[in-house]
């Protein structure tokens, strides 16, 4: 297995460039996830590294070797699309195998590398079988399969998770994580879903307008956010936005009954805007006369959610534990610690620190 690196990587079509100057190390053995909105570069970038996507400029390299310019098929990579794009006359064995047939190695050789994935997929039971028989789940399996069996150096995942129903992304995520664990290869994952991004990564690399954002363990972007967008994209439900105000040191809050905020960072000037970052889970909320009203709540069980309407037409969402209910409809009282708030430059949008 090898790590890679994007040294400034560029990417035009034309005139309009949707990839700027990416620069990322990816360790060897690290499962790395390309995340962000729809359109922000990361299939792109995913496909560049794959060699599906010509690089316009700057180096891709995977262990010691520079695969800007090299033939996909000789990079080094394997890739699992969101389609299964398998054969459907072929059976899971044929299909899993074919690409190494297609390459000349021995009969012996294709049929011990599949046998040898199929049991860490636990496909054993499914070899005999073609497409149409394999549920989505266990088709998704056979796409993987087919990957392991060439050996990569880096598996490259293009949003594998999307075509499968709700219960069932959720059993191919631990799935792909215990692979992740039991194969200790470099991993690839491109998703627009953080919850993917969060439960299976070591690393996550935000993306937006085909730049990066910001680089680094699930915890570390959760807890400790460079700028306003990472913040509201990372963690769900997003984090809260509210309108402050610099006010003596401090941070007034009109939309929370005019609470003030003792603030540990460097502030902007005096009467300076700034916005309050909260997450669902620091807000305390409790039934009173305020100008905050409780829209809708959505029970999930043991958590609820709870989304409010604060003056001015601004939208906040409190997450709740428990079994007391505030009716629908009813004004509420908001309460935080003050410690839990991040504070965003109304202007540049960067962390404030």
């Amino acid at each position: 297995m090898s790590g890679l690196t994007l040294n400034n990587v560029i990417k035009k079509y034309g005139d309009i460039q949707v990839i700027h100057g990416v620069d990322l190390t990816i360790e060897d053995g690290e499962f790395c996830v390309f995340v962000g909105p729809s359109g922000c570069g990361k299939s792109t970038l995913l496909r560049m590294v794959a060699g599906l996507e010509e690089t316009t400029a700057g180096q891709i390299t995977i262990g010691a070797r520079d695969v800007t310019a090299i033939d996909p098929a000789e990079r080094g990579v394997a890739m699992v699309f969101q389609t299964y794009a398998l054969y459907p006359h072929m059976t899971v064995e044929e299909n899993m195998g074919f690409g190494l047939k297609m390459t000349g190695h021995p009969k012996g050789e294709v049929q011990e590398k599949v046998a040898a994935a199929s049991k860490i997929l636990k496909l054993d039971d499914y070899l005999s079988r073609k497409p149409k028989a394999l549920s989505g789940g266990q088709r998704q399996r056979v796409a993987i399969g087919r990957a392991i069996v060439r050996g990569p150096e880096v598996f490259l995942f293009d949003e594998p998770l999307s075509n499968l129903d709700a219960e069932l992304r959720v059993d191919m995520r631990i799935e792909i994580a215990r692979l992740h664990k039991e194969i200790g290869a470099t991993m690839i994952y491109v998703t627009h879903d953080q919850v993917e991004a969060m439960t299976l990564a070591d690393k996550i690399v935000v993306l937006r307008d085909g730049r990066i954002e910001q680089v680094g363990s699930p915890m570390h972007l959760y807890k400790d956010p460079d700028n306003k967008f990472v913040a509201g994209f990372i963690g769900s439900p997003s984090m809260n936005f509210i309108d402050g105000v610099v006010e003596g040191g401090k941070v007034r809050v009109p939309a929370l009954g005019d609470a003030v905020v003792a603030a540990s960072v460097v502030l902007p000037g005096e009467g300076q805007p700034v916005y309050v970052g909260l997450r669902p889970q620091h807000l305390n909320i409790t039934e009173g006369d305020s100008d905050i009203t409780l829209d809708i709540r959505e029970r999930l069980g043991g958590v609820a959610y709870d989304y409010l309407t604060a003056p001015g037409g601004g939208r906040i969402t409190v997450e709740t534990r428990g079994d007391e209910e505030i009716p629908e409809g009813c004004t509420v009282k908001l309460s935080f610690d003050d410690s839990d708030v991040l504070f965003f430059d109304k202007t540049t949008e960067q962390r404030l620190r």
